[in-house]
């Protein structure tokens, strides 16, 4: 409000989102203006060390505001979560960082009347009972504790905004697909995992069935969605944190068979563990219509161009030609 440069805040930015959408946002605001933060320091050669970076616990308030009054930040966007299968493992520590640390960046955001704070949603706000298609209303009854945990804050998100009039906004993600950053613990990580496998061995083991159908995005639309949305007017938003965005939806066995055509050797084998049981919670696909209608979503990418544009990316960044 009344800033004269817009100061962005990325918490998790070490994360597989965070790392390329922060470098996103510095090519379009600036590289000081944008400054990344996470738990720890990323490696010496990141380019997230190119422009500011902070240590950040989100839990931490004192330190987050701080950050957030150092740099006179004008908007958060807030990635710092615990994923759904690291998630399971800790479920206290995944409420904490994803609850507390959510209410410490609206918290903050009412406090120094920051212009907007972004915070994600997921897929993995559904469960039992969801249509196949999940619509943008739906019974949202998740199996895990991120799921829990993402259903909280999109109320949390509605209710700051009705009382307080922050402007928080996000999308609930599908699995992301990114051929620049591992995964880090969520259960579509398969979709990322199988790339390497692919050209690193020529043969995946996959903790899902081959049969296993579920949405998914390509990183460079994940990042338009982001920077699509915080650039949206506020007068056309009807929904807040939780805004279906869909891109592509397949099963594991058409993903692999979209591998072959450039990997004609790659085998895969199916070994479902306990991520299948949270996968199939989840729907097979979204309705995007009001994300599309209110902001004018539009992804770029289907499965074919993902699958070329992951392959070519991951044969230099591997340095490895693939036969």
């Amino acid at each position: 409000m009344g800033k004269e440069t817009k100061k962005l805040l990325v918490t998790g930015a070490c994360g597989q989102i965070g790392t390329e959408l922060t470098n996103a946002l510095r090519s379009i605001y600036g590289r000081e203006n944008v400054i990344a933060s996470d738990l720890v320091l990323p490696q010496s050669n990141s380019p997230l060390l190119e422009g500011p970076f902070e240590i950040l616990d989100v839990t931490d308030f004192k330190t987050f505001d701080s950050i957030v009054e150092k740099f006179n930040i004008d908007t958060i966007i807030h990635l710092a979560a615990l994923l759904s299968v690291v998630g399971e493992g800790e479920p206290q520590k995944c409420w904490n960082v994803n609850v507390n640390g959510t209410l410490n960046a609206f918290n903050i955001g009412v406090k120094r009347e920051l212009s907007k704070v972004f915070v994600p949603s997921s897929i993995a706000v559904w469960g039992e009972g969801v249509p196949k298609i999940a619509p943008q209303d739906a019974p949202l009854k998740p199996r895990t504790m991120y799921g829990i945990t993402k259903v909280t804050i999109e109320l949390l998100a509605e209710y700051y905004f009705s009382k307080f009039g922050l402007d928080c906004r996000g999308v609930r993600y599908p699995g992301i697909i990114s051929s620049e950053t591992l995964p880090g613990g969520g259960t579509t990580d398969y979709a990322v995992e199988i790339f390497y496998k692919a050209i690193e061995d020529g043969k995946y083991t996959c903790f899902v069935r081959e049969d296993t159908r579920l949405p998914m995005m390509y990183m460079p639309d994940c990042i338009k969605s982001v920077i699509d949305l915080l650039n949206a007017p506020l007068e056309k938003l009807t929904r807040r944190c939780d805004y279906n965005i869909g891109s592509m939806s397949f099963d594991v066995k058409t993903l692999a068979e979209e591998i072959r055509k450039h990997i004609p050797h790659f085998t895969i084998e199916y070994k479902p563990d306990g991520r299948q049981k949270i996968a199939d919670s989840w729907p097979d696909d979204v309705d995007d219509s009001i994300a599309r209608r209110d902001w004018g979503w539009t992804p770029n990418y289907d499965l074919s161009k993902t699958v070329e544009d992951m392959i070519n990316k991951l044969k230099i960044k591997l340095n490895r030609a693939v036969s």
